[in-house]
């Protein structure tokens, strides 16, 4: 379970901390509005992912059970999303993140439902889902559904996790989201995680 269990832990901690739209969302609301209102974002963000795995692990998974052609066709789609993003990373890294963007709203906005749908409405979390989680599924593992949303769950406790330390230190992370250098190492580190993950996918075996 360890092999299975570590390599995950490393890959999705990095791809949490890697500053993104949820980070910026997050610290967003918890300078501008304050630090409740922040939770509430940072609750719907999570519950996001967690239906996004629900539809992944009762859906895709019972579909890699029953055909090999499926399989395939997902475990090279897969391998070339990830390495796409690894790519993207490594070549063009963020240079900031621009904490205001699109985040300006209509006033007193339900921050629980834009975090929920925000997340719900990105295609890429269920995409990440499908091409990610599966490898860290044991060969052996009699019900994959249930694995894949106890990976779901480790991935939300983690994300939550940070999000609560995100808004616990809101404005000192303000400040440290503004820097170049910060902001491109922790992409390319990202970048040769998910190139290297990528690589794995494609010499898996059904």
């Amino acid at each position: 379970m360890l092999t299975f269990l570590i390599p995950f832990l490393i890959a999705v901690t990095l791809l949490t901390l890697t500053p993104g739209l949820d980070t910026a969302l997050i610290i967003r609301t918890a300078t501008v509005e304050n630090k409740q209102t922040a939770l509430k974002a940072a609750l719907g963000i999570n519950l996001g992912c967690i239906l996004w795995g629900i539809l992944v692990a009762f859906g895709v998974a019972t579909i890699l059970q029953q055909s090999i052609i499926a399989f395939t066709i997902l475990k090279w789609c897969g391998a070339a999303y990830l390495a796409w993003i690894g790519i993207k990373l490594l070549i063009h890294p963020q240079q900031h993140i621009d904490i205001e963007a699109n985040l300006t709203l209509k006033s007193n906005p339900n921050w629980f439902l834009r975090g929920l749908f925000g997340n719900l409405l990105n295609p890429k979390i269920g995409i990440f889902y499908i091409s990610f989680l599966p490898q860290f599924v044991p060969t052996h593992a009699t019900h994959p559904s249930l694995w894949i949303m106890f990976l779901v769950f480790l991935h939300v406790f983690i994300g939550f996790t940070w999000c609560n330390f995100l808004i616990f230190f809101s404005q000192k992370l303000n400040h440290l989201l503004k820097s170049r250098n910060f902001i491109k190492n922790m992409d390319r580190v990202t970048g040769i995680i998910f190139f290297a993950f990528a690589i794995k996918l494609v010499f898996s075996k059904r």
